[in-house]
């Protein structure tokens, strides 16, 4: 896989340097050269990006945006070259616009006025606020980083964006599609794709039924097929087993960050349900691999990432009337570059 990876860069990097001129082509590599500072609520607050052309630049031929959002390593770098490797294989290099945001945390190196977000509790990955700031929130960077997409001076033609995420990315993404402010203003359709979060936040107290396709064992072999998981039945969760279960981020109740607290919850229910998302489901992604979620909590929703995210999205499709879609993606399993670089999974990052 890594041999693959190295051997696309440097195809990119070719076609790239084939273009009409250097200035127009696309930055391939997740080195300096490629980054840029995204200012934050007005400054001096602000946090990195790697993009493979300019956000302040104008640009004709950039029609669409990919946003795509690292895991709980926080390795932009991978996730930029995984994003610019699936472009390079989209065929959509020059006129979509790749950005992979450095979500930092903890004890990570923070350059000056470099945000430094939550690792733990109400974190980056669901909105948590800055503790040296607590009146931005993470999901205020992604924000920040679509209006500039939205800016018809800087893109002129851009028809589409698509926020997109892996494993803990994939739990921003799916938080962030239903909270964000900004998805009705920009005046440019987004659309987001979750991929393999260990878990979601579930929009009432029932959960699937530990049988059937839930069930434990069934569900760890539930790898030998490429069809989605439906058997599920939802029922009340028996609090006494975990007291939390139903808290944010894994649930609606007791969000404190401002971001979300001042949202109702129908709010975000209709907003998970009005929002166009894919989910992405690895076909073997069935194993407690990967900074595998498995307090009480996030095992309420299911025993595997792919059984949660298969019953998770019936429930709002058929509980709420979303049509959201769950892929499975063939013989992928806790992957980034496997799940980005399939074929079937480009229509829904590079969006016509």
């Amino acid at each position: 896989m890594r041999t693959l990876s190295f051997l696309v860069l440097a195809l990119i990097r070719a076609s790239a340097a084939q273009g009409p001129s250097n200035a127009a082509a696309p930055c391939t590599s997740a080195t300096p050269a490629c980054t840029e500072w995204v200012a934050i609520d007005g400054g001096p607050a602000r946090s990195m990006i790697y993009r493979s052309y300019p956000l302040d630049v104008r640009n004709d031929r950039v029609t669409r945006a990919l946003v795509m959002v690292h895991g709980t390593n926080r390795n932009a770098d991978h996730y930029f070259a995984t994003a610019m490797s699936a472009a390079f294989l989209a065929g959509a290099l020059d006129d979509t616009v790749v950005i992979a945001p450095h979500i930092i945390c903890g004890q990570d190196k923070a350059e000056p006025n470099e945000v430094l977000w939550p690792c733990n509790g109400d974190s980056w990955r669901s909105g948590g606020a800055a503790p040296a700031n607590p009146a931005l929130s993470s999901f205020d960077f992604v924000d920040e980083i679509l209006r500039k997409l939205a800016k018809k001076p800087t893109f002129p033609n851009m028809k589409a964006i698509v926020v997109a995420g892996h494993s803990a990315g994939g739990q921003y993404a799916n938080r962030y599609a239903m909270s964000n402010k900004v998805h009705d203003t920009l005046g440019v359709p987004v659309s987001y794709v979750v991929a393999n979060p260990s878990s979601y936040a579930w929009p009432d107290s029932t959960r699937a039924a530990a049988s059937d396709d839930a069930d434990a064992a069934g569900a760890k072999e539930g790898w030998s097929t490429e069809n989605v998981h439906t058997k599920f039945t939802f029922a009340p969760f028996d609090a006494s087993k975990c007291a939390n279960y139903n808290n944010w981020p894994l649930g609606f109740e007791k969000r404190t960050t401002a971001y979300t607290a001042k949202i109702p919850d129908e709010q975000l229910r209709k907003q998970l349900v009005s929002r166009p998302t894919t989910f992405l489901l690895g076909q073997v992604d069935t194993l407690p691999l990967g900074g595998f979620d498995s307090s009480c909590q996030a095992m309420a929703q299911g025993p595997t990432r792919r059984a949660r995210g298969e019953a998770f999205v019936k429930f709002i499709n058929e509980k709420l009337g979303a049509s959201h879609k769950a892929v499975i993606v063939p013989e992928c399993g806790h992957n980034d570059r496997c799940i980005y670089t399939t074929d079937a999974v480009f229509p829904y990052i590079f969006p016509k």
